[in-house]
This record gives structure tokens, sequence and C-alpha cells, in this order.
């Protein structure tokens, strides 16, 4: 039993190592610590990032435990950029809609809330497809609870779009990889 105890430990220590990793590398990359003048290395600016990727991996390693080396993998990779067209699509389009509807003489808003079922089986999975639906011009998520949620949108047309799913399988494609 012991012995099962320390090979968990190790592997959750491993976990937030990578976590440490990625979180440092992507503040190097957001804040890009060289100095514009002379091209020095701006040690405070790196001293920062490892303070706040080292919270990030102590705080945040029991939320993100579900596989983040699965999240590393090419194919996650390569579905997350098919997906970044897809939801920039969704949100072209929303705005147009919205655009539409706010301009049209007659203004043919008819609001609605629709209940969207989703076949993701994680909580992390399932709020990020809540957030993009928030973040889609025209639609808000109101609720999730059990798979479900509660969307209202601008136009029951619109909250039509929602019920086919094409966000909640590109988003399980990203997390199986």
């Amino acid at each position: 039993m012991k012995e099962q105890s320390d090979t968990m430990n190790r592997h959750t220590w491993y976990e937030r190592l990578v976590l440490f990793l990625v979180s440092f590398v992507f503040w190097l990359f957001l804040v890009w610590p060289v100095s514009p003048l002379d091209g020095r290395l701006l040690t405070g600016d790196i001293l920062a990032g490892v303070c706040v990727a080292l919270f990030v991996a102590l705080v945040m390693g029991e939320m993100i435990r579900a596989n983040l080396i699965r999240l590393l993998h090419p194919r996650s990779w390569f579905w997350l950029i098919i997906y970044q067209f897809i939801f920039a699509y969704y949100i072209v389009k929303g705005g147009l809609d919205v655009v539409y509807h706010v301009l049209h003489p007659e203004i043919p808003i008819r609001p609605g809330i629709v209940r969207v079922r989703s076949v993701l089986k994680t909580e992390t999975g399932r709020t990020v497809l809540a957030c993009a639906i928030t973040l889609t011009p025209g639609t808000l998520s109101m609720d999730l609870h059990n798979g479900v949620i509660k969307v209202h949108a601008l136009t029951v047309d619109g909250a039509r779009d929602l019920a086919s799913g094409e966000m909640d399988r590109r988003v399980d494609a990203i997390r199986e990889g």
C-alpha cells in the first residue's frame, strides 16, 4: 500500500513539474524578458515568472490533473488549431447575426433559453464548452449542471446551432487527442 502511495505522489509531482514548465514557458513568451535597449535578460521578470509558475503548479495542480501529459500530445495540438478556426467562424457568424438583428428596422429579436446536452465527461471539458458558448456573440451560458448547459440566446435560431454539438465534438477531440 505504501508503494502505491509513493508512486502516486511521484506521479503528482511529475504532473506539477510539467505544469510549472508549461506555465513558465508561457510566461516567458508572454513577457519576453529581454531588454529592447541592450538585449540583456531582465532577471526581475524571470524571477516573477518563476514565482507565478510555481504558484500555478502548486495551487492549480489538483485542478489540472486530468492527464496533463495527454494535452501535450501533438494530436491534441492539431485539434486545438482546428478548433480555433471553427470557434473563430462561430464568433464571426454570431457577431454578424447580432449586428443584423440589432440594425434590422423591425428588430427581429426572439430571445430564448435552450438546454444543450454535452457529451463531454470531464468538468474541465464542460467548462471550456460553456465558456466558448458565452464568448460567442448572442449567447450566454447561464447554468452548467450534470452535463446540461442552460444557454440564453438572442434568437431561437441561433440557439438551434448549439444543439448540433459541433463545438462539443471539437472540445472532445482536443481532450482525447
